[in-house]
């Protein structure tokens, strides 16, 4: 979808432009010439950004977005630099605070920023690389900082004091502690020494801008959690995190509740093996020894970590230099080829493969894999700034010799594993040939490529993807009342009966055998699991419709599992949303209105309130006036109670009548249109996954086969959930 049309979760009519006649183009006039040369485009019109004015000017540019995630980019981007420092064996220890008044420091005992003056800017180098753009010692050659590094590029520190009302750079270094102040990117005095030092590190403070972001409140939680991803990639390294901000700050961030310790410390000597075993806590592990090796290869440090899982789905995360690169990339394309390779070598050697049978395919090796991946070199090619997916080529060379190499060597020093990783890709093979006579028989040959689509399906006119919307709906009713209040051109209804399969705990055969997910593979176009092909998408725009109930939430649930599993692909692309309904309709008079949640209802009940308070006053005005006999007071809501306990009130002298909608199926086509499918006005949820790994976590504990971590989530969580409806 177009950003233009996402406005903070309301998704918004695209503007149809009226046609217009075209003219020929002819010379231009005298006039016209002259009149082009004093107010055309010219020099003036170019706008120069000097400094770090460009940082300001475009932010997301630098840090993705103004929102939570770019405003938690900060504290990333300035620990990236304390772990370049670690990565490079300097740095053991990095502290987080989050201090009073949103400010944030971040302390390491690596070398210290230079603080003598840089040969080109005529200041100290730490005022260069506080201040410049493209300033920091991850640019040279083999005599540069760093061998390797993360963050920005090196534009990580300015860009950070670019953004903040204020930042101070504390430097310990050669004896001796020396600092520098700024406000908005701009230094307040020279750099100078405040004192003696014994020890060594760079100590950054900053107070993110208020007027660059939407808010400035920090998550706890979010702070946490990436940490310690981070600790995990930086085997030996001691991350302190501490929260000393003000009660009322606390208050304000719903996380904190969550992690209550005002301190948290991490240290993982196993590097990402800890992080392994952390991922797979909740599983049932088919290779109680967890693969590991860490190992260079022409430049390139390879470090992975295995384990399998009684799981059907693969958990892997990919990460060069310490960054995420959530679509893979040349050093994933290399693990794979070497697992497959590795494990029927071995699986033909020791005959768990017969000699007529097939060889195990990428698909069978990894169901139930839990990888992770961390390679570390020093040019790193990304496809695209979000730095999703690795280009270099040696990585996919280096994983792919380290991996394979080691991987055998493991297999053969610990039969038992070996025998319960083999075991679990044989039986994953003989689920992908029973799915594959599932597609051939019951799907009927062609039926997933379009040609034949569901008969419940009521299909949109339209055949552009980009503007076509596929509405999935609970149930007959709701389903009747959609199709009924649709744009016909661009909407699509697929109504399921019933609560759909559980997928966390069944293999792809079992789902093409479940009616209602068969209906909705067939019905996007894009096949399922090996055949999957994105860009056969019928409808780019697949949005989950339920009632406001429990029964609505499991389905809900049910069908995101579904997504995340099998379609991880639509929900990285942003295609998948989650309808809003309204909770409540306020009727009153020949006006209606609509409330999405209960503070909404009350805003408007205060409305007519207030309506009320109006009309009075200009009563009493105009008894005053005329002394006109006093009329009966009227009735308002303290005289019948709140709405939850009454759906008829009087208000300012008009009856309100308040309906609480339990379903889709009890608004009528043109209600359902009006509030919930028209892109004019409709609410809409995006479905993101931002953090694979919390994701990955509460799917296996709602949906998995474990009772007692589900039912510790419920225990925790429950007293956050608004709006129970039993």
């Amino acid at each position: 979808m177009p950003k233009h049309l996402v406005q903070k979760g309301r998704i918004a009519a695209p503007e149809t432009p009226k046609p217009e006649k075209k003219k020929l183009p002819t010379a231009p006039t005298k006039s016209e010439k002259q009149k082009s040369k004093s107010s055309g485009y010219s020099a003036e019109n170019i706008t120069v950004l000097e400094g770090l004015e460009a940082v300001r000017r475009r932010p997301g540019m630098y840090i993705g977005s103004t929102g939570p995630v770019g405003l938690h980019h900060l504290i990333w981007e300035v620990v990236d630099n304390s772990i370049d420092e670690a990565m490079a064996g300097y740095a053991k220890n990095i502290t987080v605070t989050l201090l009073p008044d949103h400010l944030v420091e971040v302390r390491d005992d690596g070398r210290g920023i230079p603080v003598d003056i840089h040969s080109k800017t005529k200041v100290s180098a730490l005022e260069t690389v506080m201040t410049v753009l493209h300033a920091g010692g991850k640019f040279g050659g083999d005599d540069s900082g760093y061998k390797v590094s993360g963050g920005l590029h090196g534009v990580g520190a300015s860009v950070v004091n670019a953004l903040s009302t204020y930042t101070k750079a504390e430097v310990h270094r050669d004896g001796a502690a020396w600092m520098q102040e700024y406000k908005i990117g701009v230094p307040l005095k020279k750099v100078r020494e405040i004192g003696r030092a014994k020890d060594t590190g760079t100590i950054i403070t900053f107070r993110p801008d208020e007027s660059i972001f939407e808010t400035i409140n920090f998550e706890w939680k979010t702070i946490i959690d990436h940490l310690r991803q981070h600790t995990y990639l930086t085997k030996g390294v001691h991350m302190i995190i501490r929260d000393q901000r003000s009660a009322e700050e606390k208050a304000a961030d719903p996380t904190a509740l969550k992690f209550p310790n005002p301190t948290y410390q991490f240290y993982f000597e196993g590097g990402v093996a800890s992080y392994v075993r952390f991922l797979n806590h909740n599983k049932e592990a088919k290779n109680e020894t967890i693969f590991y090796v860490e190992k260079e290869h022409e430049k390139v440090s390879v470090e992975i970590a295995i384990q399998y899982s009684n799981e059907y789905s693969e958990l892997l995360f990919a990460f060069t230099n310490n960054i995420y690169n959530a679509d893979g990339g040349t050093h994933v394309a290399g693990f794979r080829t070497a697992l497959t390779r590795s494990i029927n070598t071995y699986a033909r050697n020791k005959t768990y493969l017969k000699e007529k049978d097939p060889n195990l395919t990428g698909e069978d090796v990894r169901e139930g894999l839990t990888t992770v991946i961390s390679i570390k070199l020093r040019e790193p090619q990304f496809e695209g700034q979000t730095k999703g997916k690795l280009g270099n080529t040696e990585a996919k060379t280096a994983v792919e010799t380290v991996l394979g190499d080691a991987f055998l060597i493991f297999l053969e020093e610990h039969p038992k594993d070996a025998e319960g990783i083999i075991g679990k890709c044989v039986l994953a093979a003989k689920a992908r040939a029973a799915a594959k006579i599932a597609r051939d028989t019951i799907l009927r040959k062609g039926a997933l490529e379009g040609f034949t689509l569901p008969g419940k399906l009521a299909d949109c006119s339209s055949r552009n993807a980009e503007d076509s919307e596929l509405f999935i709906v609970e149930g007959d009713s709701a389903g009747g009342s959609a199709k009924q209040g649709r744009d016909r051109h661009t909407q699509a209804i697929l109504p399921l009966r019933g609560k759909v399969l559980n997928v966390e705990r069944a293999r792809l055969d079992k789902i093409l055998t479940n009616n209602e997910l068969k209906s909705l593979i067939i019905a996007m176009g894009t096949n399922i699991g090996e055949q999957f092909d994105i860009s056969k998408l019928r409808y780019h725009r697949i949005v989950i419709m339920t009632d406001a109930d429990v029964d609505g939430a499991h389905i809900r649930t049910l069908l995101l599992t579904f997504f995340y599993r099998y379609y991880p692909e639509l929900i990285r692309n942003g295609h998948v949303y989650i309808a809003q309904p309204p909770l409540y309709s306020v009727k009153h008079g020949k006006e209606m209105q609509y409330a999405y949640n209960d503070e909404e209802k009350a805003k408007i009940l205060a409305g007519l309130e207030q309506k009320k308070g109006d009309k009075a006053a200009e009563k009493a005005k105009a008894r005053k006036e005329m002394t006109e006999r006093a009329e009966p007071a009227e009735a308002g809501i303290g005289d019948e109670g709140t709405a939850e306990e009454s759906q008829a009130m009087v208000i300012g002298g008009m009856k309100v009548n308040i309906q609480r909608y339990k379903g889709l199926g009890e608004m009528n086509p043109e209600q359902l249109w009006e509030t919930t499918m028209n892109p004019g006005n409709r609410l809409m949820k995006l479905v993101t996954a931002d953090d694979a790994e919390q994701a990955n976590e509460t799917f296996e504990i709602l949906m998995g086969d474990e009772v007692e971590p589900r039912k510790k989530f419920i225990q925790t969580y429950a007293k956050s959930v608004q709006n129970l409806d039993i």
